[in-house]
């Protein structure tokens, strides 16, 4: 399993049809202190509306840097993480280092979405997340029907997806794409781009406000640029996907008809 998806993501990597998401992420890490971790934990316990998830299990699909990983086991879950890429799963194990050195309810894995038969040996879930993730296989509805495999009776789906839009899609996917395919272009992007991080950061700054949910406007800049396998979805597609499939939708918050990331909390029925 890990062979061939390590071979599948050089192949992808070399053809220059991926971001280096966990080169990316290790980066973060640099960055990542105290603050950032409780963040994080707050917008989990917000969406999923708990105070804790003890005795809880979580699956972390596309696991990143590991931080939601992370957040999760602070919580008091037992925690599954895995993710395509290799450096991210680096990422991920350096954060169980850090934290949570040789606790056996902490489990990290290089794998697919996009494997059916690998998501159905991890089993059941009280809680499947995936946050931003799933928009970036290049078979999103695929890994959205994968993923849904892995929820449990009466658990939850934690899912944030992009936000369609008529024009800017397009031209998101053309900027990214072509970021990718062609590195000479990205001292270009970001030199476009990088006075919008400052503007962001100024405004925080003045407002008093970290930015959301632990992460750093810098590499969520890298991030959106090169974040290539890219799909887009609308909030009622999404909904409909899941209501067909025996989910009810819990929470929601929408992008607000703006490019970004429509967050979803689905919980799957009994009969589902």
């Amino acid at each position: 399993m890990t062979t061939l998806t390590n071979e599948n993501f050089q192949q992808e990597m070399k053809a220059g049809e991926r971001f280096a998401f966990g080169e990316n992420w290790s980066r973060f890490l640099r960055v990542l202190d105290e603050e950032r971790i409780v963040q994080a934990i707050d917008s989990l316990k917000n969406m999923l509306e708990v105070d804790d998830l003890k005795g809880k299990t979580f699956l972390d699909i596309g696991s990143g840097s590991g931080l939601f990983s992370l957040a999760a086991k602070r919580l008091g879950a037992k925690v599954f993480s895995f993710d395509y890429d290799p450096q991210s799963v680096a990422c991920a194990t350096e954060l169980k280092r850090r934290y949570f050195d040789n606790d056996p309810d902490w489990q990290i894995q290089q794998g697919s979405v996009l494997d059916l038969d690998y998501m159905k040996s991890l089993g059941k879930f009280d809680i499947t997340y995936s946050w931003g993730v799933l928009h970036h296989t290049g078979a999103m509805w695929q890994a959205l029907g994968n993923a849904s495999e892995t929820v449990g009776e009466n658990g939850k789906l934690f899912i944030a997806l992009y936000n369609f839009q008529p024009f800017l899609s397009k031209y998101w996917t053309f900027v990214k794409r072509t970021y990718n395919k062609f590195p000479i272009s990205r001292p270009l992007f970001v030199a476009i781009y990088t006075p919008n991080m400052l503007l962001l950061m100024l405004l925080n700054a003045l407002r008093n406000r970290q930015y959301a949910r632990g992460m750093s406007v810098r590499y969520d800049l890298y991030d959106w640029l090169g974040g290539y396998p890219f799909e887009v979805s609308t909030p009622e597609e999404i909904f409909d996907y899941f209501k067909a499939r025996g989910y009810l939708l819990g929470r929601i918050k929408t992008a607000g008809g703006r490019m970004g990331c429509n967050e979803f909390v689905f919980q799957r029925q009994d009969d589902a």
